[in-house]
Formats: C-alpha cells, sequence, structure tokens
C-alpha cells in the first residue's frame, strides 16, 4: 500500500521531468481545503491532490470546489486502488496521475492530460499572493500604491487595469522568486509603512475638516 509521503518525493521528480522549470509549494490553504501540492510554471499554477491507497473520496468534493476556484489547471494523483475508478469523481478537465510500485520503483503514467480550469477566479488566484508581491506587481503596471486600502481592494484595481495575460506571467513570476525566508520580514516592513500612511492621511482629514468651519 501506497501512503502520500511514500509518493511526494517521487512524484516531484516526475513532474521535474514532464513540465522542466517549475516550483513546487505544499500544502497551501485554499478556503476550507488544503492543496496537497501547488505547482508554478512559467505560464501557469497547477492544483495537485493526492489520494493515496489509504485514502478515501469523503472530502474529495468539497477539495475539487476549492481547487477549481483557485488554479488554472489541477491533477490528482491516485495509487492502484483508486486508479479504476477516479474518474467518476472529479471533473473532465482535470489531469489524473496513476502511481503504482513495481520491485521499490515508483512508475508515474499520465492517464489523462489537464485541460484549461473554467471555474478559475482570479480574485482567488490573486488572493495567493502576499501584500508586497501585489505591491510588486502594482509597481511593474505603474499602478498607485493603495496602501492605506485593503487587500482585497487592491486586487480589484489589479484587475480592472491589467490584462489577464501580462497579469498570469506577473503572477507565476512572484511565487517563483517568493522567499519564505525574508518574506515575514517584508509583510511587517509592508504593514509598518501603511500603518503610517494611514495615520498621515486621518490627521490630514481632521486638519482639513477644521479649517473648513
Amino acid at each position: 500500500m501506497l501512503y502520500d509521503k511514500d509518493i511526494r518525493e517521487s512524484l516531484f521528480d516526475f513532474l521535474d521531468e514532464t513540465y522542466g522549470k517549475n516550483r513546487i509549494i505544499e500544502e497551501k490553504q485554499m478556503g476550507k481545503s488544503r492543496a496537497d501540492v501547488v505547482m508554478v510554471t512559467p505560464e501557469a499554477v497547477y492544483g495537485i491532490e493526492i489520494k493515496s491507497d489509504a485514502d478515501t473520496y469523503a472530502r474529495l468534493k468539497r477539495q475539487v470546489r476549492d481547487y477549481n476556484q483557485y488554479y488554472d489547471y489541477n491533477y490528482v494523483v491516485v495509487g492502484t486502488r483508486h486508479a479504476m475508478h477516479i474518474e467518476e469523481h472529479v471533473p473532465s478537465c482535470w489531469g489524473i496521475i496513476t502511481v503504482e510500485q513495481d520491485n521499490g520503483i515508483l512508475d508515474f503514467y499520465i492517464l489523462r492530460k489537464p485541460e484549461n480550469n473554467p471555474k478559475m477566479k482570479w480574485k482567488k488566484k490573486l488572493g495567493m499572493l502576499w501584500r508586497p508581491e501585489l505591491a510588486h506587481i502594482q509597481e511593474l503596471n505603474q499602478l498607485p500604491k493603495y496602501k492605506e486600502k485593503s487587500k482585497d481592494f487592491v486586487i480589484e484595481k489589479i484587475l480592472e487595469r491589467v490584462p489577464e495575460d501580462v497579469l498570469q506571467v506577473q503572477l507565476c513570476e512572484e511565487l517563483f522568486q517568493r522567499d519564505y525566508s525574508t518574506i515575514a520580514e517584508q509583510i511587517a516592513t509592508y504593514k509598518k509603512v501603511s500603518r503610517k500612511v494611514s495615520k498621515t492621511t486621518t490627521k490630514r482629514g481632521y486638519k482639513s475638516k477644521k479649517k473648513s468651519r
């Protein structure tokens, strides 16, 4: 019986061979579910759910709904226990990778290639980025900084003003360049600057109000 932990590292090697340049992000929160694997390529973001021989389909319906909101393409990776019936449990646009063990070596096979996910929501996908990453996209596209505004507001403005084909490349690049060793410091710095901007805006508004009396 193959377990999730038995599959992952060999799966990543298989994805390297299949897709070339990519970045793997594991255990990514998405709505009420958690993506086992997110694979970023220069052109797209893939959600990958692993259903090992030890797993059931109990949570898969909800997981499929969440994956569909976030990613351009989706895969399910299954052991031999689920290989015969997995097509009944995921949408036709999902890709399917089967894995079986032969003399201690894992053999992966693309049973079905993924198609473009029609249910992906740009707001959800952009929401994967942190504020400093969104700020960089704003800078690249010469947008106002909106430092006193909410993340949702900034995402709306980016979607209004940046063509999707341009934004797709920029989003993937931000995920490629993400540095988990420094991002906490970057976010803290961003929040500190944002608080200063917010306080300055409030003080200015108060002064102008006094002058108008």
